[in-house]
């Protein structure tokens, strides 16, 4: 197997295919680079609470209409496009967002599909740990 190309059974993504926090927050921070484009696939007042700056929201991926909301989004983007997703309102092995959204975007076929890793929660793995928040729609 290709280094970064191991995955959990549970997983539909590789290593090479994950982004850690503090990484994400340095791309974020990187004045020279273009940004990837981010889109939260949680609850709505999750994301309105608290979210990685620049993100968007198209609706919770646990639910069809979600999914289609961000299928419809997504159409419109080259598919060479960086482009990270997240949800964090739970612990990431038993979140119902993350899993479908990536499915989805991965079989549109996103090259540069990446998963942000909150191992615990948003807050835990990212807003305690001084990484930088939006608020509000």
């Amino acid at each position: 197997m290709i280094e970064g190309q191991e995955k959990r059974p549970s997983d539909p993504w590789t290593v090479a295919q994950t982004i850690q926090p503090a990484e994400l927050a340095s791309e974020l921070g990187d004045k020279g680079g273009t940004p990837p484009a981010i889109v939260y696939v949680g609850f709505r007042t999750l994301f309105v609470g608290g979210h990685v700056p620049g993100a968007t929201f198209h609706g919770s991926a646990s639910t069809e209409q979600g999914l289609s909301d961000l299928k419809k989004w997504a159409e419109e983007l080259p598919r060479t496009t960086n482009l990270v997703i997240y949800c964090g309102c739970c612990p990431l092995e038993k979140c119902p967002n993350i899993r479908p959204a990536f499915t989805m975007l991965d079989k549109m076929g996103f090259k540069k599909l990446r998963v942000l890793i909150l191992p615990t929660n948003f807050a835990t793995d990212w807003a305690d740990k001084g990484c930088p928040i939006q608020k509000g729609m």
